[in-house]
């Protein structure tokens, strides 16, 4: 349990000035988060509860499939970005000179870092049965304009996955299985209905490219999804004059706003080739490695989840994403009470925020409906009167006595 008078962070009577959008307008009131620069935010202790929720999520679900956490280094080697031809082509790149007057590239993504790291451990086809890993990361982009709060930064958390396999045939059969995995964590953040995965540009990796689109009416990108098969389509890929699907041929499609919050692409062996990457196969032969990246959000479906379930007040989070599961309000001398019950609640593995602050009921109450937990619990002389404590969860508007 935690006790919100053990915390610094505040509240704010109104929703800050000059917030690109509603939601990350609402986080700023919450006292969620605070910005230290334009695209670069501090999370507060709920707003990192928050952030941890959906980091784990993702983590349960990388590892279900059998990829293994690494945490890489966020500068990479000017060398590394000039092997792949892409210090000068990436124009979104941090470059920082070091006291040696050598240059380096503060990572936005990390095939520079992580292929020549796998490569120290690949040497026969069977280093490859299973080779899989991912981070999850501050990242970096030079943006010229960070707009969009927490949907696009200078700086913004992430997980990215990188597989390295034999074939293009392996490569493609664990590309169905990672696709699978993020259609789980879509599901568990509540995004699954609003979610389309999108066919889009590959540009020079393969043909396409796959983004994972929500629907948000802040949304700065349009796909255009096929009536008959329901594929999805970035628009950079179609004529919107002469819609085609890239699946069936149907020729009649439905527009959406949306926000891109991951991507998943085929690499094939371009990064392996830049580093030399090869293994010898059962034979003795010598075979090139493909690769794929596997990108999510963490920091960036925040801010999306934020703006996409408030209401016409303040935050709502879904159950798997809040802080936490219960606020516990307590009114009068009755914080022993809450705490037992906290630990009871725990006993549940549900989380509890106990609100003991010296003020009224009405900022209380204030408070947690926009903190968007989705339980609240009253606790006070009346409801000890009627037999327990009053449970009412965000979204509906009355609550009901529980007994203790």
């Amino acid at each position: 349990m935690l006790l919100l008078s053990n915390l610094p962070f505040k509240t704010q009577k109104s929703m800050p000035s000059g917030s690109d959008n509603r939601g990350t307008g609402l986080l700023l009131q919450a006292g969620f988060i605070r910005m230290t620069l334009a695209g670069a935010y501090n999370y507060t202790t709920l707003g990192l509860k928050t952030l941890r929720n959906i980091e784990n999520i993702v983590r349960e679900e990388m590892d279900a499939i059998g990829s293994s956490e690494i945490l890489m280094t966020a500068l990479g080697a000017r060398e590394n970005w000039e092997k792949t031809e892409r210090w000068d082509t990436v124009d979104i790149l941090f470059k920082l000179p070091s006291a040696e007057g050598r240059e380096y590239a503060l990572n936005p993504t990390h095939e520079e870092v992580v292929t020549p790291l796998i490569g120290e451990f690949i040497q026969s086809y069977k280093d490859l049965e299973n080779c899989s890993v991912y981070q999850i990361q501050n990242k970096f982009r030079n943006e010229k304009r960070a707009k969009s709060g927490l949907l696009r930064g200078r700086e913004f958390l992430m997980k990215d996955m990188y597989s390295f396999h034999r074939t293009q045939e392996e490569l493609d059969a664990y590309f169905e299985v990672a696709h699978s995995a993020y259609d789980r964590v879509f599901e568990r953040l509540g995004l699954s209905d609003s979610t389309h995965y999108t066919f889009a540009s590959g540009g020079d990796f393969s043909k396409y490219s796959y983004e994972f689109q929500t629907e948000v009416g802040i949304g700065e990108d349009e796909i255009f999804i096929c009536t008959k098969c329901d594929q999805a389509h970035n628009k950079e890929i179609i004529d919107e004059n002469h819609f085609v699907c890239a699946e069936c041929a149907h020729t009649e499609c439905e527009k959406k706003i949306v926000s891109e919050v991951a991507n998943i692409f085929k690499l094939g062996s371009r990064f392996s080739d830049a580093f030399g990457l090869k293994y010898q196969d059962a034979d003795g032969q010598t075979k090139n490695i493909v690769m794929g990246c596997y990108g999510i959000g963490i920091s960036r479906l925040m801010g999306l989840i934020a703006e996409k379930f408030a209401d016409e007040k303040w935050l709502i989070w879904p159950e798997n994403v809040a802080p936490f599961w219960y606020e516990i309000i307590v009114i009068g001398d009755h914080l022993e009470v809450a705490k037992t019950l906290a630990k009871k609640l725990e006993s549940e593995w549900k989380s509890v925020l106990i609100d003991d602050r010296n003020t009224g009921f009405g900022q209380k109450a204030g408070d947690a409906d926009l903190f968007g937990i989705p339980n609240r619990i009253i606790l006070s002389d009346k409801t000890i009167e009627k037999g327990g404590y009053e449970l009412k969860k965000r979204t509906e508007s009355e609550g009901i006595i529980v007994s203790m």
